[in-house]
């Protein structure tokens, strides 16, 4: 009998604790039905499910998030007043994402805190928290990886691939994304 060769995720488990699942499970019926299938202006109840399954919410009916967003884990969020998260976001969060006041993260964009390590068989969880600053904008269909700061007022756009950190008060795009010219000051 000859011994089986090595794979990808050999001997991969869970990293989360039961109790861990368990909250998820439980949001995932949530997320799934009374987030999801609440019309689409109410984004303070939205905000409050959120609050109540842990997210760092301080002004539930100053932030907009729609029907549509996905949430992995509540606990790991945060959003300062009047931030935004649009129509099919993804926010995967196994590390924390924060998003400073006003900032507004555009349908379709992926937030994404974890990677696998690829040099172990097992592939074990890699995480590293999200941070978006203050007023910074992410357009259509922005990937942004583990680990990186977006900062104040920066522009992201669209689909680029945000896998370090973008400055202050620039607008960025591509892939990978880059600094490409100052943002003026709002007017």
């Amino acid at each position: 009998m000859s011994e089986e060769s090595p794979y990808l995720g050999q001997g991969c488990v869970t990293p989360y604790p039961r109790r861990e699942v368990l909250r998820r499970w439980l949001w995932a019926a949530v997320q799934s039905t009374l987030f999801r299938w609440s019309p689409r202006p109410l984004h303070a109840w939205r905000a409050w499910l959120l609050r109540l399954f842990g997210a760092d919410i301080s002004a539930p009916g100053q932030v907009v998030v729609f029907p549509t967003v996905r949430v992995l884990f509540p606990w790991r969020l945060k959003l300062a007043p009047r931030t935004m998260l649009g129509r099919e976001v993804l926010v995967y969060n196994p590390a924390p994402i924060t998003l400073g006041r006003g900032a507004n993260v555009s349908q379709g964009c992926h937030l994404c805190t974890g990677t696998h390590d690829y040099t172990q068989w097992s592939m074990p969880l890699v995480t590293r928290p999200i941070t978006i600053g203050a007023n910074a904008w992410l357009g259509a269909e922005v990937f942004v990886g583990p680990g990186v700061t977006i900062g104040e007022l920066c522009v992201i756009g669209a689909r680029a691939v945000v896998v370090k950190d973008q400055p202050e008060a620039m607008v960025c795009a591509g892939q990978p994304c880059r600094p490409l010219k100052p943002r003026p000051q709002p007017r």
